[in-house]
């Protein structure tokens, strides 16, 4: 898995500092970063990212519509959500959007990586 590169995105900064540390901490490569949905579907389609963690609640476009937009653009695209306690109904409709995985906030550095390798297995 090392060496797969990962585009992090989050509207809090310290959340995509926290991902990449556990992400390239492990050998993956930071593709790039995104604090918002929209940025999120621009980043995609210019780095083409192995793998996309992204959050669900952020401004602008939040993480579902990205989902959707990506999943337009590549079919084949892997995304996993992150979210925070308690959004399980928008969870399952990222799932439902085409996500792949969903790690769950606050981080453990184990589950983001068990979740990351099963994604990309």
């Amino acid at each position: 898995m090392a060496g797969k590169s990962v585009l992090i995105v989050d509207d809090a900064a310290f959340m995509r500092m926290m991902i990449k540390d556990i992400l390239s901490k492990n050998g993956f490569t930071i593709a790039g970063e995104a604090e918002n949905g929209l940025k999120a579907v621009e980043k995609f389609n210019e780095l083409k990212p192995d793998l996309v963690i992204m959050d669900i609640t952020m401004p602008e476009m939040d993480g579902i519509e990205a989902v959707k937009k990506i999943k337009e653009v590549d079919p084949n695209a892997t995304i996993i959500m992150c979210s925070a306690m308690g959004q399980q109904a928008m969870v399952i409709e990222s799932i439902q959007s085409g996500a792949k995985d969903f790690i769950v906030k606050p981080f453990q550095a184990d589950r983001v990586l068990e979740a990351v390798n099963k994604a990309l297995g």
